[in-house]
């Protein structure tokens, strides 16, 4: 019996190396789709159902303005997720362990905290943005719709036991999905190219307005997910490069790479929602659409086409299945990383399902769609206030030549990454204060 079937999945470990790569050799687009995978994987989490609703009420309240907040966000995140990736290929170990290795077990517990909080956000998230698909497409009560979400985990563990590849095959199926619906979705909404273009550009009102601050950070947490990185930084270990230093350099090429065609994929995703409630809404004067269910009623209607409701549903959905793959693995990777601690896939999934779901249905219950729709947005900035507990020691690692060896960070790189950590704690930093204002 081999090592993955006895161990029955309970560890990401046990899939390091199961993905054959080409040798230098052969052709480039056979070892590039060798290592495509991770990078979709990754992505996922930076279109979820949290992006949907904080573009919306960015889009249909300011118009085209936090284009460039998304813009600049997707790029912070292609950084970071590079960094992730060298991580893991270099040293062999993930985000979590490194942790694990180099702070004092007073600081990971914190830190395994902060993550955690993340990971249950993202989940609420995905439960909120599922249930209101569901209800959409099917006309399933919202709660209702987030109970049937604890199913999914059975889809993530069937997949799981097909193998990585087959995992990776279902994912970038449904990102194909979403993006083709959005394209259609734009063509339909007719956006001005020139308003467009110019709201890519950033603008210091962003910062003295409290209310599109607090939008933008909101993007910023949707887009820049913190449990991404540790997850990054463990999958790209499923391929079977040279644990060589000259394998390991091709492989951090070929990863980032990788990452990056992705990322560029959810910045598409993200930009299209946003420009889609800017045309729809913003330009008709409907700057009060702040929610997913109410963006969907009013689509058809304001565009002329009964499709583009359909389509924005469906989008939806697939979004939200999307998420819950990449969330499974990433709460996975979190608690052994930190705790040593390994428990079946299938009692971590329906353990961090829970604890979202609960939330989820009393609000629903409490106050409606509505209530769904501000506590969707507000799992967002949860998520961006929890970033710096990633991001710092992520830096602080691949900037350490004693733990990287010949991979470390160029001095370059180091100044930029370190730069994007300052600027995340500063924003969190002021959404603190406007908050207690």
């Amino acid at each position: 019996m081999n090592r993955l079937a006895t161990m029955e999945l309970s560890s990401l470990e046990s899939l390091e190396a199961t993905i054959p790569v080409p040798s230098a050799a052969s052709p480039w687009t056979r070892r590039f789709l060798a290592f495509l995978g991770p990078g979709f994987m990754v992505s996922v989490g930076y279109m979820d159902p949290g992006n949907w609703a904080t573009d919306i009420a960015g889009g249909s309240r300011f118009g085209y303005t936090l284009l460039s907040v998304i813009l600049i966000a997707n790029a912070i995140a292609i950084v970071l997720q590079a960094l992730a990736a060298r991580l893991g290929i270099a040293t062999g170990r993930d985000l979590a362990q490194a942790c694990r290795d180099h702070y004092s077990p007073s600081v990971n517990i914190v830190l395994w905290i902060a993550c955690e909080l993340a990971i249950v956000a993202c989940d609420l998230a995905e439960v909120i943005g599922t249930a209101i698909a569901l209800n959409l497409l099917f006309g399933t009560p919202l709660v209702v719709g987030a109970a049937i979400t604890a199913v999914d985990v059975f889809v993530v563990l069937l997949l799981m036991r097909r193998g990585f590849r087959r995992l990776e095959a279902f994912v970038i199926a449904l990102l194909l999905v979403i993006s083709a619906c959005f394209w259609v979705q734009i063509l339909l909404a007719s956006p001005s190219v020139g308003s467009v273009v110019s709201g890519f550009v950033p603008s210091a009102a962003i910062v003295r307005d409290p209310a599109k601050l607090y939008i933008a950070i909101a993007i910023v947490g949707a887009t820049v997910m913190p449990h991404n990185l540790y997850l990054h930084s463990s999958i790209v270990q499923t391929r079977a490069y040279g644990r060589t230093p000259e394998g390991r350099r091709s492989a951090v090429r070929w990863a980032v790479a990788d990452s990056t065609l992705a990322l560029m994929l959810a910045l598409f995703v993200n930009a299209a929602i946003l420009i889609v409630a800017a045309a729809v809404f913003h330009e008709t004067g409907r700057t009060d659409v702040a929610d997913i269910g109410q963006a969907h009623k009013l689509l058809s209607p304001v565009v002329g086409v009964g499709m583009a409701a359909t389509l924005f549903a469906v989008a939806l959905l697939a979004s939200g299945l999307n998420s819950t793959v990449t969330a499974t693995l990433a709460g996975q990777i979190v608690m052994e990383g930190f705790l040593r601690l390994r428990i079946p896939d299938w009692a971590r999934r329906l353990v961090t399902r829970g604890v979202a779901i609960v939330p989820v249905v009393v609000v629903i219950a409490a106050f409606g769609e509505k209530g769904a729709a501000r506590l969707l947005v507000l799992s967002q900035v949860v998520l961006s206030m929890q970033l710096p507990f990633a991001v710092i020691p992520l830096v602080r690692f691949v900037s350490d030549p004693r733990k990287m060896g010949s991979l470390v960070l160029p001095r370059s790189l180091t100044v930029v990454s370190w730069l994007i950590a300052g600027v995340i704690v500063a924003l969190n930093i002021k959404l603190l204060a406007d908050a207690m204002l």
